[in-house]
């Protein structure tokens, strides 16, 4: 219960069922820090809103500082992902490691067999497998960052809010059960993120970036940078250049290059790939799909989904070619793989060779 509109829902209906259940909170700030703001899943007033919400549906409610956990497992992988020129995506690593990771074994601990979250998206069976599938309002889709969990962690996930409901039905039933969540706007930002995400990187990261040189794709220095973690490949705003004529045309990252400490741009015609590889690899099923497979290919949480086919694939690595060329691919960032709703799996987009 993450003191959400969208976990609130999802406890009415569990509670509405009979089953016997409890309602967890994580907390995952450092148990001395101060703080007011609305910090997402993770702050100290989703806390009182998850625990109220918990009160009216007549569930225990019990708060559990995961703080270490998340600390090890996804911001320490945030800040080192930055450090080398690449941009994770922590909710990934979340749902896996800490979510459906530490919260799932330690509800198994103390006797649930399911967990319940406020995800849109869906699981399905096919002979013994669970499979995973996107919302059916794609607009609210989540399926994207549940891609890496594994056939122990589906079955025991439950979706309930997947199958057909926008945003709007869901505040519509939390308001009509009367739930003090049900007007609570969404949280954009990441819940360990105190100021803006450059701000934030320069308190993390001191003594782990340095200026360095921009250049063009052709190696002409161009101008110089504060540090490798402030840009991220597609990126076209705050690059800190100027044109080199009123009518030139923009300019995009192209490639972060830890080596050498340089930030490469160019033309968006330079970004585009008709193939991109991907590593650390997850397969929803277990095994590779085979090579042929006609799929669908995100490059990005809120990203639209490309006309794809597996190249090449197996437990560690895919390679994967578009029917278009695509200009999405920042290193770091999560290529999933999708055969009509079906997620299949997918892993770390690489830094091109």
């Amino acid at each position: 219960m993450s003191g959400g509109v969208d976990s609130s829902v999802t406890a009415a209906r569990v509670a509405a069922t009979g089953l016997r259940a409890f309602g967890i909170t994580l907390a995952m700030w450092a148990g001395n820090r101060e703080t007011v703001r609305d910090r997402g899943c993770c702050s100290i007033d989703a806390v009182d809103d998850a625990r109220r919400v918990a009160t009216a549906l007549a569930l225990p409610h019990y708060v559990w500082n995961l703080e270490r956990d998340f600390e090890d497992e996804v911001v320490r992988d945030f800040e080192a992902g930055y450090a080398a020129g690449v941009t994770p995506n922590p909710c990934v690593r979340c749902n896996q490691r800490i979510k459906f990771g530490v919260l799932l074994e330690r509800a198994r601990a103390a006797g649930a067999t399911h967990l319940a979250t406020g995800h849109y998206a869906r699981t399905g069976r096919r002979r013994s497998l669970t499979t995973l599938h996107r919302a059916r309002d794609t607009r609210r889709d989540q399926a994207y960052v549940l891609h890496r969990l594994d056939q122990q962690q589906l079955q025991s996930a439950v979706f309930l809010l997947g199958a057909d409901e926008s945003k709007a039905d869901v505040r519509a039933e939390a308001a009509a059960l009367g739930l003090g969540t049900a007007a609570k706007p969404e949280s954009q930002d990441l819940c360990f993120v105190d100021s803006d995400l450059r701000t934030e990187l320069r308190l993390r990261l001191g003594g782990r970036f340095a200026p360095g040189a921009i250049t063009d794709v052709d190696g002409t220095v161009i101008g110089e940078h504060a540090g490798l973690p402030f840009f991220t490949v597609g990126q076209r705003a705050g690059l800190g250049i100027s044109p080199s004529r009123p009518d030139a045309a923009p300019r995009y990252v192209i490639q972060l290059l830890p080596a050498s400490n340089t930030v490469v741009v160019g033309p968006r015609e330079a970004l585009r790939s008709s193939t991109i590889e991907a590593s650390a690899v997850r397969w929803v099923a277990g095994a590779a799909p085979p090579a042929g497979t006609r799929c669908e290919a995100q490059l990005r949480a809120h990203g639209e989904p490309y006309p794809a086919q597996i190249e090449a694939g197996d437990h560690h690595e895919v390679l994967v070619r578009f029917e278009s060329p695509v200009d999405q691919a920042a290193p770091g960032q999560s290529l999933v793989l999708y055969r009509d709703d079906e997620v299949l799996g997918g892993g770390l987009i690489r830094r091109p060779a």
